[in-house]
């Protein structure tokens, strides 16, 4: 039998999945979904009349929500599909340092360093850099889901701090 020390228990995960099922059926306009093991959210749906095997399809159109891209899926209506967590979460902008990370500061005055610039929208990453040189005090929104972060929107904070 092995003994304790065989293992090795210095990095610990809750093993919590990135994703939950959901009925094709009950996913509407606005919601998530995955595609292709991406995180999209849905923009058009359609269900087509039962068929010859008596399932009703659902036609999905949706976009990726960390690059823009489209994508499609078809699937039976009392199938499952897989639909991402997905958190948004706002920061305060503390720093930008060279290779692209920024350091952002919570509500709780935790800081974390491990988000990156954005890629997508095009320019985003210039606009946001541009912001923080000139001196604004900026707010961040990350939006987090399926293991990636991203920076998604910037506004000027109003409040003194």
């Amino acid at each position: 039998m092995a003994e304790i020390g065989d293992y090795d228990f210095s990095t610990g995960d809750a093993g919590a999945s990135h994703v939950y099922n959901i009925e094709a059926g009950q996913i509407r306009v606005g919601g998530f979904m995955c595609i292709k093991e991406r995180p999209c959210k849905v923009s058009a749906v359609s269900t087509s009349k039962t068929g010859k095997h008596g399932h009703a399809k659902c036609n999905f159109t949706a976009i990726d929500i960390f690059n823009g891209k489209k994508y499609e899926d078809i699937i039976p209506s009392t199938h499952n599909a897989h639909a991402p967590f997905v958190v948004r979460k706002e920061y305060s902008l503390v720093d930008i340092s060279a290779d692209g990370f920024c350091s952002l500061m919570g509500e709780d005055g935790a800081v974390r360093e491990d988000v990156k610039l954005p890629d997508y929208p095009d320019n985003f990453a210039r606009e946001i850099e541009q912001a923080f040189e000139s001196g604004k005090s900026l707010s961040v929104t990350v939006l987090s889901a399926m293991g990636h972060d991203q920076i998604i929107a910037l506004k000027e904070d109003t409040e003194a701090k």
